[in-house]
């Protein structure tokens, strides 16, 4: 004779463990890791502008659109009014200029340089520093210039 054992209101075979104990969760609850990447992202996406060179310039101003960004931090040079010569934000003579170019020219992937230079610099010694980014070994060069500048609209015929 056959009996079967089952515990009135236990639902057939499921059965309740002893103790209380519920079985452990198999899945991972992702909310916790998703709201702290959109705290992360928001956080990025302020400081971001604020990270950028901090050397003071009064930047001349023209019509030319922005150029397209890279993934690599871009490397920028800077010329100040009273003629420092910045890395970044590190002032840098003019005659270890180019030993200092080769130096983190060899470093990176990408032969970009953005040079500025305050509106109150003579010419000669914005081509000085091209010059010598040239010979550094950063043969893409960007002139950083402020928007709003006078456009100038020239006429094909001449007129």
């Amino acid at each position: 004779m056959v009996t079967s054992v089952m515990q009135k209101g236990s639902g057939g075979s499921r059965r309740k463990r002893r103790g209380g104990r519920s079985r452990p969760m198999a899945e991972i609850n992702v909310t916790p890791f998703v709201d702290v990447m959109l705290v992360l992202l928001i956080i990025f996406m302020v400081a971001a502008p604020l990270m950028t060179v901090g050397v003071p310039v009064e930047l001349p101003k023209t019509a030319a659109g922005a150029l397209p960004s890279d993934a690599e931090e871009p490397l920028t040079v800077t010329i100040t009014a009273d003629g420092r010569v910045m890395i970044q934000t590190t002032e840098a003579n003019l005659p270890e200029l180019v030993t200092k170019l080769r130096a983190i020219a060899a470093e990176r992937e990408s032969a970009k340089v953005y040079l500025r230079a305050d509106g109150a610099v003579a010419y000669a010694q914005v081509v000085q520093v091209m010059g010598a980014l040239n010979a550094g070994g950063f043969n893409d060069i960007g002139l950083v210039t402020d928007t709003g500048g006078p456009e100038l609209n020239a006429d094909i015929s001449g007129n």
